[in-house]
C-alpha cells in the first residue's frame, strides 16, 4: 500500500518506535512504567499536559496525555486508547519475540498487532497534530494489563470522572484491520476457590474433598451452561447469539491416597446481556450457601467457598447513533459495522458517555499467537486514517 510522500517520514518513524515498544517486557502483570515513561516523554516533548494511575504497588501504570486545541469549536475531544500489555510467550518462536523482526511485508514480535503497532503510529503521529492548529483536544490514552479482564483501565476511568473527563470521541485501536467494531460480548472471569478437610485417602467420610466438590460445582456450571442457549436475545447479532460459560481449569489435592483440602476452579462467562452474569452468579451463590456449604459444614465447619473476581469486563453495546462510528466512516469511507467475540476495554469507555468505536491496524487472527505479526500495510493503513483524523480535527 502506498502512502502519502509527506507520510513516508512518519512511517519510518512508526517502525522505530514499534521496534522500541516491542522491546519492552511489558508482559500483563508485570511493571510497564518504562514504556509508560517512554510514551511520556514523546508528548511531553511535543508539549502534551499528561497524568498517569497506578495499580497499588505503584507499578503497573496507565497515561493520559492531551494535546490541547489551539481554540476549541466545539467538536467533541478524541481519545486515541490501547493497552501497552502483551501476553506471555513460549520457547517455540522463530525469532526472538522482544526484538522487531522484519521479514518480507511483515513485522515479527511480541505485541506487534495487539497492540503496539497503534501505539506507534499514534505517537510517530503526534508531532504532526502538535504543529497543527487544532479545533479539538487529541487525547492519548495508554493502559496496562488489558489481557488480564481489563484491570487497569476502570482505574483510568475513574480518574476521568473525577476530572469531568466524560465527553468524547474514542477510538480504541484493537487489531481489526482497520474496520469498524461497534460492539462486543462482555467477559466475567472468575476463580473459585473450595477449602475442606484433608485426610487418609480409605476413609473419604473423615474429610472433606475440595475436588470432589468443586466437581459439583463444574456440573452446576454446565446446567447452567445449556439454560444461557435458551436465553438468547431475539435479535442477538453475536456467534454464538447466547451468553456463553466454559471452565478454564481445575486444580487441586496432592496425592492419590489423600483426601483434598484444596482445589480451585477457573471459570468465564461471556454475556450478551449484563442480565445473563447476575443471573449466574445468583443461581450459583445459592447454590453454593444452601447445598454446598451445608454438606461440607457437617464434617468440617471450617469449610469455605470463595469467589475470586478475576475481572467483569462489561460488554460494549451496539449503538443505532454513533459519533465515533460516524467520524471513522468518514474518514474509511468505510460504512460496514460488525462485532467480534473477543473482548476490549471499549465498553468502559462507553458506560461513562464517551461514544466509543473499535478500529485499529493488524488482524486479530494473529492476536496471541507464536511468531505474531503486523502486516506493514496496516501500519500505512493506520497512518493515513491519523491523518484523515488531522484533517477532521482543524480549523479550516
Amino acid at each position: 500500500m502506498n502512502i502519502n510522500n509527506n507520510l513516508q517520514p512518519l512511517y519510518e518513524n512508526t517502525i522505530k518506535i514499534l521496534t522500541d515498544l516491542i522491546s519492552f517486557k511489558t508482559i500483563s502483570g508485570e511493571d510497564n512504567s518504562s514504556l509508560i515513561d517512554y510514551c511520556d516523554d514523546i508528548l511531553k516533548n511535543l508539549g502534551a499536559t499528561s497524568f498517569k494511575t497506578f495499580d497499588k504497588d505503584k507499578k503497573r501504570v496507565n497515561l493520559f496525555a492531551t494535546l490541547k486545541a489551539t481554540k476549541q469549536k466545539g467538536k467533541k475531544p478524541i481519545i486515541l486508547s490501547g493497552h501497552t500489555d502483551v501476553v506471555p510467550v513460549s520457547k517455540s518462536w522463530s525469532t526472538d519475540p522482544f526484538k522487531a523482526t522484519i521479514k518480507g511485508d511483515k513485522l515479527y514480535g511480541r505485541g506487534s498487532c495487539d497492540m503496539k503497532g497503534f501505539i506507534a503510529c499514534t505517537l510517530a503521529y503526534a508531532p504532526i497534530y502538535s504543529k497543527s492548529n487544532l479545533d479539538r483536544d487529541i487525547n492519548f490514552c495508554f493502559t496496562f494489563d488489558e489481557e488480564t479482564a481489563c484491570q487497569g483501565a476502570p482505574i483510568l476511568i475513574e480518574e476521568l470522572k473525577k476530572k469531568g473527563i466524560k465527553n468524547g470521541i474514542c477510538i480504541v485501536g484493537e487489531p481489526t484491520n482497520m474496520k469498524i467494531i461497534d460492539g462486543h460480548k462482555g467477559c466475567y472471569e472468575y476463580t473459585t476457590h473450595f477449602k475442606g478437610l484433608a485426610g487418609h485417602g480409605s476413609a473419604p467420610h473423615k474429610g472433606v474433598n475440595a475436588v470432589e466438590f468443586a466437581s459439583k460445582f463444574i456440573n452446576k456450571l454446565l446446567e447452567l451452561r445449556e439454560v444461557l442457549k435458551k436465553r438468547a436475545p431475539k435479535d442477538s447479532v453475536f456467534d454464538p447469539p447466547f451468553t456463553t460459560l466454559q471452565i478454564g481449569g481445575i486444580s487441586g489435592g496432592i496425592a492419590r491416597n489423600v483426601i483434598a483440602d484444596k482445589c480451585k476452579v477457573d471459570w468465564e462467562l461471556r454475556p450478551v446481556v449484563k442480565e445473563d452474569g447476575i443471573f449466574v452468579n445468583d443461581e450459583m451463590e445459592k447454590y453454593v450457601n444452601k447445598i454446598l456449604l451445608p454438606e461440607m459444614k457437617k464434617v468440617f465447619p471450617d469449610s469455605s467457598v470463595t469467589k475470586e473476581i478475576i475481572g467483569e469486563i462489561i460488554g460494549f453495546d451496539r449503538e443505532e447513533k454513533s459519533d465515533a462510528c460516524e467520524l471513522v466512516s468518514s474518514i474509511t469511507g468505510d460504512n460496514v459495522r460488525s462485532v467480534v467475540s473477543f473482548g476490549t476495554e471499549a465498553g468502559l469507555f462507553q458506560e461513562i458517555g464517551i461514544s466509543t468505536v473499535v478500529c485499529g491496524p493488524g488482524s486479530i487472527e494473529q492476536a496471541h499467537k507464536v511468531d505474531e505479526y503486523i502486516k506493514l500495510d496496516e501500519l500505512k493503513k493506520c497512518l493515513n486514517f491519523l491523518e484523515g483524523l488531522k484533517n477532521k480535527s482543524v480549523f479550516n
